[in-house]
């Protein structure tokens, strides 16, 4: 099953759990009533959808109970919104998809597609988005002019706390099973039940040395230190919201499901970059098994840069050596996630793709320094704040006064 590892936002999206206790008894029809909240019902279907799109955002808990969650809160910003007369146009809607998948590196379309192999429909996604729409938009008409007045001092304030932001780096320990056809049944439950059990660094690391198929077995699965910035950007913002000792769950790569602890996470002493880019070259060597390993050492111990690769692939098929440059979110996750081990003009050979081997080297990585925010975007980020507390109490106003069984 594909994973949309890209696009973990599921905190910004799910509170806490539910008040009531909506899932005993549960209708059994896929389209029969669940709950109703109000005047608006939700179905089973739809708390499937959801639990399916968390799922996928990579969210940890009862999924079923956050879905629930999530649908009731929706429930109650479109009573809002109804109450105060907003409305979302199509175009509205579509530009508020499309930018939540470009956090992703995708468009609309491409994002609805992804969605679609993990079994969920465009409508799901649309809806979402939708209710987020119309829920800012209610917060800025019953709060907006009591936010207070924005004075130069607190823009100063938000500019200072901006400057004073620091890149990050990270430590991590790794298990690599295989994804392929052939293993998934017997990897995927397994990679479950780890991520599931693996409570500390040392079982962390017995579960490595005994199931690992990644080289840094021997050392317990340990990776050393990497910048945060060199990871795609979900899977950085994955590691951003967890706490060391914490494990992921099996995240679906490629040809191989991994499963991350964060040892640790660590300030660097300059800034974030606002943006990487990579430059990297692809040869496939045929065959996955120790014949390839062989032929990617001899390609290595021959070559200084990625140019080299050229006399290599001479004679051979046009598209078995191919040169990428693209942003961190446009590049695949495996290939993310290799890149962000190495460093210009070193290599590796952990890929596949089918039956050939990827002797994957990095070119080049440019990181682009983060501008400062501009006074008026700095004060656009004071008023959030300060809506964010007031959409707060407004859903709770409203849930406490709803008809919710």
């Amino acid at each position: 099953m594909m994973r949309l590892t890209t696009l973990l936002f599921a905190a910004a999206v799910v509170a806490a759990p539910l008040a009531v206790t909506p899932s005993a008894a549960p209708a059994q029809g896929m389209f029969d009533t669940r709950l109703q909240v109000n005047d608006r019902i939700i179905t089973n279907y739809e708390v499937t959808q959801r639990a399916r799109f968390l799922d996928v955002l990579n969210t940890s808990g009862d999924l079923e109970a956050l879905a629930l969650e999530a649908l009731i809160e929706d429930r109650l910003r479109l009573d809002a919104a109804a109450a105060y007369g907003v409305t979302a146009t199509e175009e509205q809607v579509r530009a508020g998809m499309n930018e939540f998948a470009g956090r992703a590196g995708m468009d609309a379309d491409q994002f609805i597609a992804a969605l679609a192999s993990d079994g969920i429909d465009a409508a799901t996604f649309r809806d979402f988005v939708e209710a987020g729409l119309l829920w800012r938009e209610v917060v800025r008409q019953r709060f907006g002019n009591r936010i207070g007045q924005i004075t130069e001092a607190d823009i100063d304030l938000a500019l200072s706390a901006s400057s004073q932001q620091r890149a990050l780096r990270i430590l991590l320990s790794e298990i690599v099973l295989p994804g392929t056809p052939e293993w998934i049944d017997q990897t995927g439950p397994l990679a479950d039940e780890l991520s599931a059990s693996i409570r500390s660094e040392a079982e962390f690391a017995e579960a490595a040395q005994q199931y690992s198929a990644s080289q840094s077995r021997e050392a317990g699965g340990r990776i050393d230190w990497l910048p945060l910035a060199n990871l795609p950007p979900a899977i950085a913002d994955m590691f951003r919201n967890m706490s060391p000792g914490q494990v992921t769950e099996p995240l679906y790569l490629g040809n191989a499901i991994v499963i991350f602890q964060l040892r640790a996470l660590a300030e660097e002493p300059a800034p974030p970059p606002s943006a990487v880019t990579v430059e990297y070259a692809q040869f496939l060597i045929p065959g996955t098994g120790p014949e390839a390993q062989a032929e990617a050492a001899r390609i290595n111990a021959s070559i200084d840069t990625c140019v080299d690769l050229n006399r290599i692939a001479a004679g051979l098929p046009q598209d078995q050596l191919t040169f990428t440059t693209q942003s961190m979110p446009e590049v695949p996750q495996d290939i993310g996630l290799e890149l962000a081990r190495l460093d210009a003009n070193e290599s590796s050979a952990r890929l596949t793709r089918g039956n050939a081997t990827v002797f994957l080297m990095l070119c080049s990585r440019r990181a682009f320094a983060g501008e400062a925010p501009t006074r008026a975007q700095a004060r656009e980020q004071v008023v959030n704040q300060r809506l964010n507390g007031f959409s707060d109490i407004l859903l709770d106003e409203l849930r406490a006064n709803a008809f919710i069984r």
